[in-house]
């Protein structure tokens, strides 16, 4: 991992880098980007690179519309689908004023105080992403289709599973850019895939998932199809979720194994806090398609094992337990998302909250549990009226996300 300049600058020539993009995210989480040469990169790294905020949705007014990027080198990595001769490289970047002030909207700043805060404590998050998504085909001229690359289903192989060639190049990109898939296969909707990563550090995994989202656009493009995250694409067919992987570690050790009163108080904190940040993990109208259909929870408890709970603990070995909340998808900030259910879980932990688990299939049996929002409009009235969502996240953005 580059970690200073000296060793950027010797990257840059080593690999005969010739552009570098400063990346960085809107309110929704998708990337944005602008390039400059290497014989500004002084400059990026001391003052930073101004753009028009006002021109990025929910960032700044028109008549206040400076902000600077400023790149964070350990987030180098060279673009292997870019050509081999005048390198591509990308850089993630805080957003800050042209004081050096960071600017109060940059998700990846909410998330890194947030962490910065437990890790006072000793405390240190992991994370593990399983992130689904669709292939469609495109028309003759390009455009994209709504017919499905292939009519597979869960874990079926070639030929039915025609993505398959499509993941390796997905997977290989990735392992370029030292990011390691843990596993890959088809999933039950016709074109639909899913690629899972291993444990990280929160910052890294949220990193890892945006630099993910961008290689499958690139390699679905590259073979003339077209990659859609969205939570709902197909009526009739499952939707895409992101199902997020969440553990807690202090000196070392997991305390997820270590106390099952902190696991079900991490547990029941996100329980008892899930339907005030269901605007964040689910911000489309769509997302409330998913919810409830073909797996995808509805009903808020925990389970071991049991796919039909919100919250899961899936079957691991001890330095591997971990919960699973499985409401988010692919379209929620990730940066956003892990911070608002990292509050979540410690608060359970604060108020030594508990929770039951329920039994059996919760899509039959849930007479006695409350369910996560049925629309987004009812999402954001929970999430306006939230003293938790308030104390953690700028008003700027709840107004946002509440529009």
């Amino acid at each position: 991992m580059v970690t200073t300049e000296n060793d950027m600058m010797d990257f840059i020539e080593e690999y005969d880098v010739k552009f570098i993009r400063l990346a960085f995210f809107d309110l929704l989480g998708r990337q944005k980007n602008i390039s400059i040469m290497p014989n500004e990169l002084s400059r990026a790294l001391t003052t930073g690179m101004s753009f028009d905020a006002s021109a990025i949705d929910g960032f700044k007014s028109i008549a206040d519309s400076d902000l600077f990027l400023v790149p964070d080198i350990s987030t180098l990595a060279i673009l292997p689908w870019r050509p081999q001769s005048g390198r591509v490289v990308r850089m993630y970047c805080d957003i800050r004023y042209l004081n050096g002030e960071a600017f109060e909207l940059d998700c990846r700043k909410i998330l890194y105080r947030t962490l910065s805060k437990y890790q006072e404590s000793g405390y240190e998050f992991m994370a593990g992403t399983e992130c689904e998504f669709y292939l469609f085909l495109r028309d003759d001229d390009g455009n994209p289709t709504k017919v499905p690359y292939d009519h597979a289903g869960y874990c079926d192989i070639a030929p039915l599973d025609k993505g398959e060639n499509v993941r390796r190049e997905i997977c290989l990109e990735l392992e370029e850019m030292d990011i390691i898939p843990e596993s890959s296969h088809h999933e039950h909707g016709p074109g639909q895939n899913e690629i899972d990563f291993k444990f990280d550090e929160i910052m890294s995994a949220c990193d890892n998932l945006m630099t993910f989202k961008n290689v499958v656009d690139v390699v679905a493009l590259q073979n003339g199809l077209k990659a859609d995250f969205s939570p709902k694409p197909m009526a009739g067919a499952a939707g895409n979720g992101l199902h997020l992987n969440l553990s807690l570690y202090q000196n070392g050790e997991n305390l997820f194994v270590v106390s099952e009163d902190t696991l079900h108080a991490f547990i029941a904190g996100i329980l008892y806090h899930i339907r005030e940040i269901t605007a964040f993990l689910n911000p489309m109208e769509e997302s409330y398609d998913r919810l409830g259909k073909d797996k995808a929870p509805k009903y808020i408890a925990y389970s071991r094992n049991n796919r039909s709970a919100l919250i899961r603990i899936p079957a691991a070995d001890q330095h591997h337990t971990r919960i699973e909340l499985r409401s988010p998808d692919p379209m929620c900030n990730p940066y956003l998302a892990f911070t608002l259910l990292v509050e979540a879980g410690m608060d359970g932990i604060k108020q030594h909250m508990h929770v039951e688990e329920a039994k059996g299939d919760i899509f039959e049996h849930h007479e006695l549990l409350q369910q996560l929002p049925n629309t987004l409009a009812d999402a954001k009235k929970i999430t306006r009226e939230s003293s938790f969502v308030k104390n953690i996240l700028p008003q700027d953005i709840i107004d946002w996300y509440c529009r």
